[in-house]
């Protein structure tokens, strides 16, 4: 079992970027005592070195979707910010989603294919019109149907319906493909600050790394403890 969760700083400040690293290593530790594995699939660095604007990380193991659940929305890291001591702020927002990384290619064998032979109208002359040449293939795990009636021999109208219903697939691959990679940068911009459902910050001085953690309960709205 394997899930891939992108976390992006989104439009935030540099220290969202530097957010995202420290949450990067939380996430790690939190999938190891799961048995769960990451594998840093894509990273964007950020302005300042070991920093990240978004890490796509592939999550494996038979725990990764509770992982991955326990993850996902609105992270919050809680510490003052590295680069400006004068500011205030100690809330750095980040947002964890699941996404998909890319859409599997269509098989195309002829055995999948239904061709039969039918009449076309139009013009054509009478060979056209009244002798069954046209092709009409149905590729029937898609449900695609492509008719060709371009040539006067149907052997020659099949070979092309053969390699017009091949293209078309092709095609709503490549369609496919961009859809999820249009779907992926969305998240970038979906971050939502405040109501984290997970906060976490620098372990205290001596203290446990679950010490650095506060998750909030989804059924509850509330903090659910230390973990």
């Amino acid at each position: 079992m394997s899930v891939h969760l992108l976390l992006s700083a989104g439009r935030g400040p540099q220290e969202c970027a530097w957010a995202v690293a420290r949450l990067l290593d939380r996430l790690a530790a939190d999938a190891a005592r799961h048995r769960v594995t990451t594998h840093r699939v894509e990273t964007v660095a950020g302005d300042r070195p070991a920093t990240y604007r978004s890490v796509l990380v592939r999550l494996a193991g038979a725990e990764a979707e509770a992982v991955a659940a326990a993850w996902t929305g609105t992270l919050c890291w809680q510490a003052p910010s590295p680069y400006r001591p004068a500011t205030g702020r100690k809330n750095w927002y980040v947002t964890a989603r699941p996404c998909r990384v890319d859409t599997p290619a269509t098989t195309f064998t002829e055995a999948d294919v239904h061709i039969v032979a039918c009449r076309t109208g139009g013009p054509g002359g009478q060979h056209r019109n009244k002798v069954s040449t046209a092709a009409r293939a149905t590729h029937r795990p898609s449900g695609l149907v492509v008719v060709v009636d371009t040539e006067r021999q149907f052997s020659l109208n099949r070979a092309a319906a053969l390699r017009l219903l091949r293209q078309r697939l092709a095609d709503g691959d490549v369609r496919a493909g961009r859809a999820v990679t249009a779907a992926r940068r969305r998240i970038h911009d979906e971050l939502v600050r405040g109501d984290a459902v997970r906060v976490e910050r620098p372990h205290p001085s001596g203290g446990s790394a679950a010490a650095g953690a506060r998750v909030r309960s989804r059924r509850a709205g509330r903090p659910a403890g230390r973990g």
